[in-house]
């Protein structure tokens, strides 16, 4: 499959007269032949039907729009964007599972590994501390709503 090319127009008039002298080859891109994706062959995330589910395509497509791309980015953009994704997610969790005691991710763990990378240090350092003001705010509320 990865040797398989289409027509793309060269010029801008898309008439597809001239096939010879008005067109270019481009190779069509198989993630499959890579081999790389080999090792999530059968039973991974895809459920064993060649394509796995995509998880955050709707929240990529929108944060790619934010970052200055198109409203309806290419899929095969998005997909690749969540392939990188699910990868970091994937290893910092075995990263983690690895520190800290053995098969428990926790929260202490993950701080622990992003440490050196300011920017990804502060944001975990913002979202925590939203996280625990939310928390504090929440039972402000309901000891007000409810009197305990």
């Amino acid at each position: 499959m990865a040797d398989e090319e289409e027509d793309a127009p060269v010029s801008g008039d898309g008439s597809g007269a001239g096939r010879e002298r008005g067109r270019v080859r481009v190779p069509v891109w198989d993630p499959r032949a890579d081999g790389e994706d080999a090792e999530e062959g059968g039973g991974g995330l895809d459920g064993g039907q060649g394509r796995r589910k995509r998880l955050f395509s709707k929240e990529l497509r929108c944060m790619m729009y934010g970052f200055g791309d198109d409203q309806n980015p290419y899929t095969e953009s998005v997909d690749i964007l969540e392939d990188l994704v699910i990868e970091f997610i994937t290893e910092m969790t075995h990263k983690a599972m690895s520190i800290g005691r053995q098969g428990r991710v926790q929260v202490e763990d993950i701080v622990f590994l992003i440490r050196k990378d300011p920017r990804k240090f502060a944001r975990v350092k913002d979202l925590l501390t939203m996280n625990e003001e939310l928390k504090r705010a929440r039972k402000a509320f309901d000891e007000a709503n409810y009197g305990s």
